[in-house]
């Protein structure tokens, strides 16, 4: 749409998105073209590390950057989402790989994106926002230390067997540092050095990429005797059969470490595009489609030799930062890294695992979320522990069993806290209306419940009676309760049954529809009696103190002054 000579004119530019997204694909051509390539060229490296860091041929990290970049691009519900291997996947490729084999590791990706394309089609992608943060900076930082430890090894220049978990494969490490190769330690603690300061010299080029560069001349020049991850064919990813992908047996075998990968890389593909949504004023994400295009991308893979793949945070961020708008710059991203393979590969044979490991180390260090941690610190001890919680199961079993425990955790923290704010002690001077004797509002005890009523109200009210045995009426304002579970109709029964055996007389006011009716429908209405229901809480008062009512009504001739607010 223009404005010409104050006239509004309608071009057919704007329309062609709407029928066929050609226009809008390549109307931000410059910027896509840009963040493509600059997201590939951080992706070189860290493409390279982490597939070196999931005990897998540093190639196949190569061929899952480009496949996987194209595929979750096009498909995705992301429009600038770079998809590659990320270091909380090979957390968890390391131990698969060493306990299966690369080969049962690439069925595990199919079995994987099948279950991540089940997610998307029932529409669950939008359930990681229910997700506690306390969780998530839990094991976001496990993983951090997990990817840290375990590129001791290489940064020691040690030629060690890698361990499946983590605390048996860092103590081999501790008990071999003796045999150190001082080369690699001196390449790594260069590339460590150029990732921080590199920065400050040049913004255009990754610190990483610098790094990776100056550590592979200096080793070639002086020709330093330090291991180096190999030849990497000088050829695209081409398409390849899986054995055995159609044994029953294997495939019952390999469903855990799948349910694995396809938690995580839910998790993180999903995380990674609410990021990218804060980002940028372009068009939101989809998240059952990135799912589905997740999923299509993990299925798709492992037939070219790569390995699980997720939506990454950080390429995805330098993305968006260099200008991309529209899934043309994944596109983009893919092509050019291939491009790359086709021309340096003879080169990248000559990187030393040292440089990797620095750069893998640098990422880890920046992974944890020390705001995180401090705001937690700040905030409550509880929250606290859960991200302590979540941390320690992270590194001492795996991310799964830590997200499973972190949200259980969370879950019984949450229902604690609904059960404190969901019901307070209303004071006799809110409620009272005038004329009722002293001592008998001893006998009454008001409590107003605001939303659903959790479990955790009956032994509330037990405690309470045991310390106040003069209370003998109890008056439950259920105006501010929308609707109420079979959880809280059990909690509300025996709330009953306990005021029961202590001589005390349960009434409800307030009550709305939904919920009545759910108590009329369980039969719990008339246990608990319709004579102890009431419209309000001075209505309540008053029956059980008629005469005076009778005193105050002769005194106030406005029924809106008799009737207090609920």
């Amino acid at each position: 749409m223009k404005v010409k000579n104050d006239e509004i004119v309608i071009s057919h530019t704007v329309e062609a998105p709407k029928l066929f997204g050609v226009s809008r694909l390549f109307s931000n051509l410059r910027g896509d073209l840009t963040g493509g390539l600059t997201a590939a060229v951080v992706a070189l490296p860290l493409a390279l590390a982490f597939a070196v860091a999931s005990g897998v041929e540093p190639k196949a990290g190569l061929y899952t950057a480009i496949v996987a970049g194209i595929v979750a691009a096009i498909f995705g519900g992301s429009p600038v989402q770079i998809t590659g291997p990320t270091g909380a996947m090979a957390v968890i490729l390391v131990g698969i790989v060493a306990k299966y084999g690369l080969e049962k590791v690439w069925i595990a990706g199919v079995i994987a994106g099948i279950i991540q394309i089940a997610l998307g089609v029932a529409k669950l992608g939008q359930l990681v926002k229910f997700i506690p943060y306390p969780v998530t900076a839990g094991f976001t930082n496990g993983i951090a230390v997990i990817i840290f430890c375990g590129q001791l090894n290489n940064f020691f220049g040690l030629k060690l067997p890698r361990q499946e978990h983590f605390l048996p494969g860092l103590w081999q490490t501790v008990t071999h540092v003796e045999a150190l190769n001082w080369a690699a330690v001196v390449l790594a603690l260069l590339v460590i050095a150029t990732n921080i300061l590199w920065p400050k010299i040049n913004t255009t080029i990754p610190g990483s990429l610098m790094g990776l560069v100056l550590a592979t001349a200096i080793a070639s020049f002086f020709h330093l005797d330090v291991p180096t991850i190999g030849a990497i064919p000088q050829a695209l990813p081409m398409l390849q059969g899986i054995p055995h992908w159609n044994d029953f047996g294997l495939i019952r075998e390999l469903i855990n470490p799948a349910l694995a990968l396809a938690a995580l890389g839910s998790i993180e593909s999903l995380l990674s595009a609410v990021v990218a949504d804060g980002m940028t004023v372009s068009e939101k994400h989809n998240s059952d489609r990135e799912l589905i295009g997740q999923g299509l991308a993990n299925i798709i893979v492992p037939f070219f030799g790569g390995i699980p793949a997720t939506g990454a945070i950080a390429r995805t961020a330098v993305n968006v930062r260099s200008g991309a708008k529209t899934r043309l710059s994944g596109v983009i991203h893919g092509v050019a890294l291939a491009i790359i393979v086709l021309t340096l590969a003879p080169l990248a044979a000559q990187i030393p695992l040292a440089a990797l490991a620095g750069i893998l180390m640098v990422v880890s260090l920046r992974m944890i979320e020390w705001e995180a941690i401090g705001l937690l610190l700040r905030a409550t001890y509880s929250d606290f522990a859960v991200m302590i919680l979540t941390w320690l199961v992270t590194i001492l079993f795996d991310l799964v069993l830590a997200v499973e425990v972190g949200l259980i955790a969370a879950g019984a923290l949450f229902i604690k806290r609904m059960s404190d704010l969901s019901l307070a002690k209303v004071p006799e001077t809110e409620v009272f209306p005038p004329g009722i004797p002293l001592e008998l509002g001893k006998e009454i005890a008001v409590y107003r419940v605001d939303g659903p009523v959790f479990f955790g109200a009956a032994e509330r009210f037990v405690t309470f009676l045991r310390e106040q045995p003069e209370v003998k009426y109890l008056i439950l304002r259920l105006r501010f309760v929308p609707n109420m579970d079979t959880t809280g109709l059990v909690a509300l029964e025996d709330i009953y049954h306990d005021l029961e055996r202590h001589n005390c007389r349960l009434i409800l006011t307030g009550l709305q529809p939904q919920v009545q009716q759910l108590l009329e429908r369980s039969g719990l209405l008339q246990t608990i009696g319709v004579s102890n229901c009431f419209e309000t809480t001075t209505d309540a008062i008053y029956s059980i103190t008629p005469q005076s009512s009778q005193a105050v009504a002769a005194n106030f001739a406005s029924k809106e002054l008799l009737e207090l607010n609920d």
